[in-house]
């Protein structure tokens, strides 16, 4: 084959590139499809600002799994990552659940496949330890049937303190969040190695830094975060905590933020009134700092596809055999 044929070969065959679209015009759209189809869109903190407008119910994973529950819509649009639209359609399996794109991830759940943490159970009761397992949300639906308890950067402490106290903790998968649950509850866990690929890069030495070039400032700190930063914090708390904390001062001040650089949207919504400085994040592999501390996996919400998946009834979050088991967990940890 000469290398002419192969290059119109490549070519005819490569993707269109995504046609731009006016976001207004979107926004229109989606507002006239929502009404149609008889649909509510939910979005995590985490997205894109433009579709936290859009959104009939925004929050954090606690929030946004209630609401899932109360929500009178038939259909339900979830902007966030997989697992949420998961737990979305286990506690309502009545309704239908969409998601701009099913490959909108996590790394936290990646790194807590359920047959290593099935595995791992069974090496512990083998060894005679007499243990609950407490998941973080940001698991899989697959995990979390396997589990004891679910908990949120919301709930934690609470939940915590209804395990057992002759019972080992087995927190699963943030490593982070898991240690300092066990320093503030003062309950020794077994922690799962896995961390949040946004809340592990921040810049300890551009934290400092700006500490220092900014003197009254407060530094707000995500418990997902390694211990390095939240000894640095003086506020630590999941996404729910920093808006009422910052909601509760109304002298202008400049806030520090080590989260999800989207989270500085709702902030300046419910708090006009401060400034909001996101804490970079640094390239493991370079050394550099650099605008990391956004979820790839949340970036994937867009208008476009929300508009989409509206539109076109897909992708789908579809009931499995195994969301039954999930579903006692959740309703337990969650509503009740």
């Amino acid at each position: 084959m000469s290398l002419n044929i192969l290059d119109r070969q490549l070519t005819t065959s490569a993707p269109a590139p995504a046609i731009e679209e006016d976001p207004l015009d979107l926004m229109e759209e989606i507002d006239r499809l929502k009404a149609q189809k008889n649909a509510a869109i939910l979005a995590h903190f985490y997205v894109d600002g433009d579709l936290q407008e859009i959104a009939d119910f925004t929050g954090d994973s606690l929030k946004l799994a209630r609401d899932t529950t109360t929500v009178p819509h038939p259909v339900i649009v979830f902007c966030g990552v997989h697992f949420m639209g998961e737990s979305a359609k286990i506690l309502s399996p009545q309704k239908t659940v969409l998601m701009p794109d099913l490959l909108a991830g996590c790394s936290l759940a990646d790194s807590c496949p359920a047959d290593k943490l099935r595995a791992f159970q069974e090496k512990l009761r083998a060894e005679g330890r007499d243990f609950q397992t407490v998941a973080y949300i940001n698991t899989t639906a697959a995990v979390k049937s396997l589990c004891d308890w679910i908990v949120t950067s919301g709930n934690a402490r609470e939940i915590i303190d209804r395990v057992p106290a002759d019972k080992e903790i087995l927190f699963v998968p943030d490593q982070h969040l898991g240690r300092y649950l066990s320093e503030v509850t003062g309950r020794p866990m077994i922690l799962w190695p896995g961390s949040c690929m946004v809340h592990e890069v921040f810049s300890i030495q551009d934290l400092l830094r700006a500490k220092k070039n900014t003197p009254g400032a407060v530094v707000m700190a995500h418990p997902e975060c390694p211990q390095n930063i939240l000894e640095l914090a003086d506020v630590i708390g999941g996404t729910e905590k920093m808006r009422r904390h910052v909601a509760s001062i109304t002298t202008p001040t400049t806030f520090l933020v080590a989260t999800e650089a989207n989270m500085i949207h709702p902030l300046t919504k419910i708090a006009p009134q401060h400034t909001y400085i996101p804490v970079p994040g640094i390239m493991a592999s370079t050394g550099e700092t650099c605008a990391c501390n956004r979820c790839p996996h949340m970036a994937r919400n867009t208008l476009q596809k929300v508009r989409d998946c509206l539109r076109d009834g897909t992708p789908e979050i579809v009931w499995q055999p195994y969301f039954a088991d999930a579903q006692a967990v959740l309703q337990r940890s969650l509503l009740q």
